[in-house]
């Protein structure tokens, strides 16, 4: 009898896999939010945030992990967007990956590429906040802080002027986790710091839902065993919304 390939086969043709046969790879960020929806037994990895200043060295990490992992995984989800590229280049070696096809992780946040580009449209100079954000990432009121310790006051506030000169609010990003009173009230404190107009906005956990469970369509760049992730892939965004 002869097989065919199942990476060749219709997506709803597939024969359904155990949760422990899909992992994850998320940022510090992103897996706050994932953790409330990860199925029994799906393992996961969380790779340090800082990487995100220095794209390439979050490319090599991301690759060394799932190199590492491709022997124990099936389909490895990536908890990123884009990233600055960093995901780009990326080799499903003996593997699927898969990843949102969204520009960064505030989609991810907001439920889609969609919400976010309709809040871009909306008010372009936004910073935005989320509990992951607040617990795991050095936020601009953090980065506020070390300059007053370092410069004094006054200089620093010439500093953050001009940092902000493009921004005019400062969004709250209510993923509907528990305990959000406590992030609500530093974001809320962080925007009257920084002289931004605050704001709450309605996240949604649909697109971790869906990256978790799929079905990965056209919301997702999914790469077969030996493909590799290309910055166009990413491109069919405009498409949508």
């Amino acid at each position: 009898m002869t097989y065919m390939d199942e990476r060749f086969l219709p997506q709803e043709l597939r024969p359904t896999r155990e949760p422990t046969r899909t992992m994850v790879l998320a940022c510090a960020t992103v897996i706050e939010e994932m953790l409330p929806h990860l199925p029994p037994g799906m393992d996961y990895q969380v790779l340090d945030f800082g990487l995100h200043i220095r794209p390439d060295a979050l490319k090599g990490a991301l690759q060394e992990a799932i190199d590492a992992r491709s022997n124990m995984a099936e389909t490895i989800i990536l908890g990123y967007g884009l990233c600055s590229q960093a995901v780009v280049g990326l080799r499903a070696n003996g593997c699927t990956l898969v990843v949102p096809r969204v520009d960064d992780c505030i989609a991810i946040f907001l439920g889609s590429a969609a919400a976010y580009k309709a809040q871009h449209r909306a008010e372009p100079g936004t910073y935005y906040l989320t509990k992951g954000w607040i617990e795991v990432s050095d936020t601009l009121l953090d980065e506020y802080e070390r300059i007053i310790e370092r410069y004094g006051q006054q200089r620093a506030d010439g500093i953050m002027r001009t940092m902000l000169k493009h921004y005019t609010r400062l969004a709250f990003i209510d993923t509907g986790q528990h305990d959000q009173a406590r992030y609500r009230a530093y974001a809320r404190h962080a925007a009257e710091t920084l002289g931004l107009r605050y704001q709450e906005v309605a996240g949604s956990d649909a697109l971790v839902r869906k990256m978790l469970t799929g079905p990965w369509d056209d919301d997702f760049v999914v790469a077969r065993p030996g493909e590799t992730i290309t910055y166009l892939d990413f491109q069919k965004t405009e498409r949508q919304a």
